[in-house]
């Protein structure tokens, strides 16, 4: 067999990953001496990897809002370093709004999201001058109490996206957004709304619902136009573009995605003979997934049945739920043996107390030993954000690495941290 790191290096790992005298190397610093300094588990950011896609995204959308969706990975260090990429923050609570205005981003590039915002996060957006997504009717009236002034309107067109039911966010029913019917009378009594945004879900892996979205908001326009003389002078086509986690799922760059969107919103706009609006587009997922690798411990290794044998590591579900919540796959190599070819076939188990604690369920590795840093890709969205303190376990620490430099952006919890809330 092939070592791993032959195709995972290629295809999943950070830009600056490489495989050194039979190690991984991430940012110039091998995964032994990160995980002697810092320990495990441990997510490690890859600086230049994050500021390439903050770039691609730039560079396919000239002068288009990139606002980051915070929600991936809540970092103030992340955040500042896109912001210096030129990118904004799109916040959904006021815990992450404050970790925006933390990094330095001003509320010219801040988009404020949320299905039930409470009336601080409104109070606030309004101070900063933020750009407030309405997505009731209930909650513009509240919103226009604060003093608000800069509005778009939520508008959900029943497109089904090819994803998992949890993360749709258009189709007939969803939590977000309003109804047409229901944004046309919101654009009735908010005409100084400066326009739409419509968002149809996450780790998008095709453009079909994408495309269909924009030729949807079109001819919405053209309704509104019809019936209201209202114009927008912005469409906020939200996030979604899906990564690669397997080497066996499909794989799209920022490029291809963002120009195709780019394309027919130009087209549809063309068509309907309407003026071009100024853009904002919010990736998460594509600019920090693949920028983060997660090193492990690996404990014991078990034969539980003729076809399953059980790597355990030091983490699991409380620091990655993806695997439990939606079905996700991912791959892993043995980062202090990166070198050697695989020789069989195991299931990577997490530490805790539930059966559906495993991070994979096939992965071939060389013999794995108590005491390997097994290396998991593709880590650095919705692991850490969505992380739990289940069982007790405090979470693991983030370190962002470039040219053989490594500095903590979020430090170990330990266990007096989880008993200090105990009153």
């Amino acid at each position: 067999m092939q070592p791993p790191s032959t195709t995972v290096l290629d295809d999943l790992m950070p830009d600056s990953a490489a495989v050194e005298d039979g190690e991984l190397v991430v940012g110039g610093i091998r995964a032994s001496d990160l995980v002697a300094e810092f320990g495990t588990p441990l997510v490690v950011y890859d600086e230049s990897t994050l500021r390439t896609q903050a770039r691609a995204y730039r560079e396919a959308a000239p002068g288009a809002l990139i606002a980051y969706g915070t929600k991936a990975f809540p970092s103030v260090a992340v955040l500042r370093l896109l912001a210096e990429e030129g990118l904004g923050a799109d916040v959904s609570t006021v815990g992450e709004l404050e970790f925006a205005v933390r990094a330095g981003i001003g509320g010219e590039r801040l988009v404020i999201h949320g299905n039930n915002k409470e009336d601080e996060l409104l109070r606030r957006a309004a101070e900063l001058g933020a750009l407030i997504v309405l997505d009731s009717l209930e909650e513009l009236e509240r919103a226009r109490k604060t003093g608000a002034t800069r509005f778009l309107i939520r508008v959900t067109p029943g497109i089904e996206a090819d994803t998992h039911e949890a993360i749709k966010t258009a189709h007939h029913g969803s939590k977000f957004g309003l109804p047409p019917d229901d944004a046309i009378e919101a654009l009735r009594r908010l005409p100084e709304a400066e326009g739409l945004h419509v968002h149809v879900g996450s780790q998008l892996m095709h453009f079909g619902a994408s495309l269909m979205t924009v030729d949807w908001i079109a001819g919405f326009v053209v309704r509104a136009q019809s019936e209201l003389g209202w114009m927008p002078r912005t469409i906020d086509l939200g996030g979604g573009l899906g990564v690669r986690h397997v080497r066996e799922e499909p794989s799209f760059t920022v490029s291809e995605f963002v120009t195709g969107l780019v394309g027919e919103l130009g087209r549809a706009w063309h068509l309907q003979g309407l003026e071009a609006p100024a853009l904002i587009l919010e990736p998460g997922r594509s600019l920090v997934s693949r920028a983060g690798v997660t090193l492990y411990s690996v404990g014991g290794v078990k034969r539980a049945s003729a076809a399953t044998t059980y790597v355990t590591v030091d983490g699991g579900m409380s620091d990655n739920p993806r695997p439990a919540m939606y079905a996700a796959r991912y791959t892993a190599l043995l980062a202090n043996r990166a070198d050697e070819a695989a020789s069989a076939a195991y299931a990577v188990a997490g530490k805790h107390c539930e059966s559906g604690d495993v991070l994979i369920e096939r992965v071939e590795l060389p013999e794995p030993r108590r005491g390997d840093i097994l290396a998991v890709p593709v880590t650095g969205a919705y692991t850490l954000s969505m992380s739990s303190t289940y069982n007790a376990v405090p979470r693991p620490a983030a370190v962002l690495v470039s040219g053989g430099e490594a500095r903590v952006i979020r430090r170990r919890e330990t266990v007096e941290d989880l008993l200090a809330y105990e009153a």
